[in-house]
């Protein structure tokens, strides 16, 4: 009867598959696959990017905290539940509530829109609304999102220093009852903001209290929380569960994760469904695990505030590096770990070949500069020194470049 024999080779055998005839039996050499510890760094690809080159883009960028990769190797033995039926999905809900109070419940998801998306469908009907600072992350950078999935509409309201006030919040608050108009429902705060601004405690408190007089659920998008609450010296609860926020997209990859956000559920009587629409909005994942496990190295200890201290910390060097130099204008407070800076546009391409980092409005000329974790101070005197000599090839010769 005709077959197939598999003969493996040796695993240093230059056999990958060879097809031949013995009798009426088909003959398929290939190469024994080893077992991945047996295997040595001659069998791994070699490095395709500078270890040693980080710039000024974004806190996406960096890489992942060496305590939270130890933790994902910890947790990569033997079989555990899928889809959060695991240890570390179940113990991370104890570190949340260590932060956010008994009645917390985390549910970890993969990127910041996904989180802001399952939270404010959470809080939502299908005809309610949404009110949010004009720049917001919700209403700018998330491809419409929130209105395309989760058919939502945004009141998107022009700020000052990007925060939202009761009274820019009292703008949008009308028309409830009237069926031709979009139901506002929710108001959503950013903290720290898109340009790296800070709500204060108080601030947020007064938000929430007249949102609540009116009947609107609060949700405050925390990509960042961590280093608001690092630059404010509070605990992250002072400016969401105290003061009554009631649902919070928690960030983490900005922080030093691989990936991962989570849904912080404060209060439980504001929201319904999560775990139906974290499903439906395809942002449950199976080996969970894996994304609980990097919260609870973040959370555990004081890692999260080590490293939203120091990123502001270098955001602060950094401004103070250029704040003098002819031709910047820092327009903006350096209050987190963003720097906004207004530069000639030959200076900007000339930066850019060395060091990535963003165009934020064109139209004027303004650029974001953003630190990390792994910002080093000799990245930034490195970064500064070389922007003091291209400003100074700018005021002798503004053609240059």
């Amino acid at each position: 009867m005709a077959g197939t024999i598999l003969l493996a080779e040796p695993a240093h055998s230059v056999w990958a598959t060879a097809d031949g005839q013995a009798g009426q039996h088909q003959v398929r050499r290939v190469a024994q696959i080893r077992h991945p510890a047996e295997r040595t760094t001659r069998d791994l690809p070699a490095t395709l990017h500078d270890l040693d080159a980080r710039g000024f883009a974004s806190d996406n960028c960096a890489g992942i905290h060496p305590e939270i990769l130890e933790a994902i190797t910890r947790a990569n033995g033997g079989h555990q539940g899928a889809y959060g039926a695991d240890v570390y999905t179940q113990h991370l809900q104890g570190v949340f509530r260590q932060h956010f109070g008994a009645e917390a419940t985390a549910y970890p998801v993969f990127n910041g829109t996904g989180a802001n998306l399952v939270s404010l469908q959470a809080m939502t009907e299908r005809w309610d609304a949404v009110i949010c600072a004009e720049s917001a992350h919700i209403n700018l950078d998330e491809c419409g999102a929130p209105e395309r999935v989760g058919g939502l509409k945004l009141l998107a309201t022009p700020t000052p220093q990007d925060k939202l006030t009761p009274e820019l919040v009292e703008l949008q608050a009308r028309g409830w009852g009237d069926e031709h108009r979009a139901q506002p429902k929710v108001v959503s705060l950013t903290q720290s903001t898109e340009l790296g601004t800070l709500y204060t405690v108080d601030e947020i408190a007064a938000i929430v209290e007249h949102a609540h007089a009116r009947d609107l659920a609060v949700h405050l998008d925390g990509a960042r929380i961590a280093n608001a609450a690092a630059a404010l010296d509070v605990p992250m609860r002072a400016f969401t569960t105290d003061v009554g926020v009631d649902m919070v997209s928690f960030g983490g990859t900005k922080n030093g994760l691989m990936l991962g956000e989570a849904v912080v559920v404060l209060n439980p009587d504001a929201v319904r469904g999560m775990a139906f629409l974290r499903k439906s909005s395809m942002q449950l994942a199976s080996k969970m695990r894996f994304v609980s496990v990097q919260f609870e190295a973040l959370l555990s200890g004081d890692l999260w505030l080590r490293n939203a201290r120091h990123a502001n910390a270098m955001a602060a060097r950094l401004e103070a590096a250029v704040r003098d130099l002819d031709g910047v204008q820092v327009q903006r407070s350096v209050e987190a770990n963003s720097v906004f800076a207004i530069l000639a546009e030959s200076v900007t391409e000339r930066m850019r070949e060395r060091y990535p980092f963003h165009v934020w409005d064109e139209r004027t000329g303004e650029v974001r500069w953003m630190t990390s974790f792994d910002t080093t101070e000799l990245d930034v005197d490195r970064f500064a020194a070389l922007f003091k000599d291209e400003m100074a090839i700018e005021v002798r010769d503004p053609q240059a470049g």
